[in-house]
């Protein structure tokens, strides 16, 4: 599968909010961060002062994996269901954390392993749960196109309705498992450097996760460099679509922010089906998993906020966006020393001399 040529950030608006940020009323990069992520809105929407973000977009990505089955979580697998249905029914964290970043949700079930909740939340379902990935392969190769089919055609649904910032967020009972073998595969990492405590698994639990990454990482050892390959072997439906959402939110020129463990082992991939797509993503946060400071390392990316946060749902992206929205709002809010009357540090060298 191929994706169009991503197209460049606008440097010339880029350097427009550099030379910007330097004429407004506060000493030279006193907002620290905020200056640098103006600078990132202004280069994606291709205009200096940039707009504020008015139609941000949360889309969550569900689907169970066979691999819950060796006790690789603290929850059941039958809960990836119920929290679609909580999600659709406004009552999940994502949901709370929406509400106040001014954002809307959407929930889509690529693999749960129950009937689709409605029409609407299942049009792009793929299967009922991937495989065992310790054992089997998770999609087979038609599955595994047509996920990432499914992630092109979200992203192109969501633009096309006017969502000027996308979110990609995850729901999947297991699916840490998955996405930390993406991780090691992609890094060289050893399992034991990167498997998390994911929900809250006990140690042995830990012990039985880490044996799982193991095997599937032996069994994808003649794919690893293929990102279609890795979704077959050891991926899932569920981030298959999220690396086509990534990829296709970065071709339609749209910003998006990376959420945790789970959608950023699927934008590693993202980053492999449509090379330079990782310039129009921002990572809303670091989450304690080690395999993901490992996959924003690799993406080169450095995380807007670190709350320790490890539910998933896209909710730790939601609470950044925020944040990005205060960068914004700097830039094309603040007033200029001109304008504003106020002195800068070379008038008062100049008085002083």
């Amino acid at each position: 599968m191929t994706f169009p040529a991503v197209p460049p950030l606008d440097a010339e608006a880029a350097a427009a909010a550099r030379a910007r940020q330097d004429t407004l009323t506060k000493p030279p990069g006193s907002l620290g961060r905020l200056e640098d992520l103006s600078v990132w809105v202004a280069s994606c929407q291709g205009v200096c002062p940039p707009g504020q973000f008015e139609r941000a977009r949360i889309v969550v990505f569900a689907g169970d994996h066979g691999v819950a089955a060796s006790g690789v979580s603290a929850y059941p697998p039958q809960v990836t269901a119920q929290m679609v249905a909580n999600i659709d029914a406004g009552g999940a964290a994502i949901n709370a954390v929406a509400e106040v970043a001014r954002a809307t949700v959407r929930v889509v079930d690529l693999a749960v392993d129950a009937d689709a909740l409605s029409d609407r939340i299942g049009a792009y379902k793929v299967r009922r749960g991937s495989g065992n990935i310790a054992e089997q392969d998770a999609l087979s190769d038609e599955e595994a196109l047509a996920a990432v089919e499914a992630g092109r055609r979200i992203a192109d649904e969501e633009v096309d309705a006017g969502a000027d910032l996308l979110i990609a967020g995850d729901m999947g009972i297991g699916n840490s498992t998955p996405a930390t073998v993406l991780v090691a595969a992609v890094t060289g990492a050893e399992p034991v450097a990167v498997v998390g405590y994911g929900t809250g698994i006990d140690d042995a639990g830990w012990a039985r996760k880490t044996a799982a990454v193991r095997d599937a990482l032996f069994r994808a050892r003649s794919v690893l460099l293929d990102p279609i390959g890795l979704l077959r072997c050891c991926g899932g439906a569920d981030l298959g679509a999220i690396a086509g959402f990534c990829a296709q939110a970065a071709v339609r020129r749209t910003p998006l922010l990376l959420d945790g463990l789970a959608v950023t082992a699927a934008a590693l991939l993202a980053e492999r089906l449509a090379p330079g797509a990782r310039l129009w993503w921002q990572a809303g946060h670091r989450s304690t998993e080690p395999a993901h400071a490992l996959a924003l390392a690799q993406l080169g990316l450095d995380p807007i906020l670190d709350l320790q946060m490890r539910l998933g749902e896209g909710t730790g992206a939601a609470v950044a966006l925020p944040v990005l929205r205060a960068a914004v709002a700097t830039l094309t809010s603040m007033a200029t020393f001109s304008a504003a009357g106020v002195a800068t540090q070379a008038d008062t060298l100049d008085e002083i001399t």
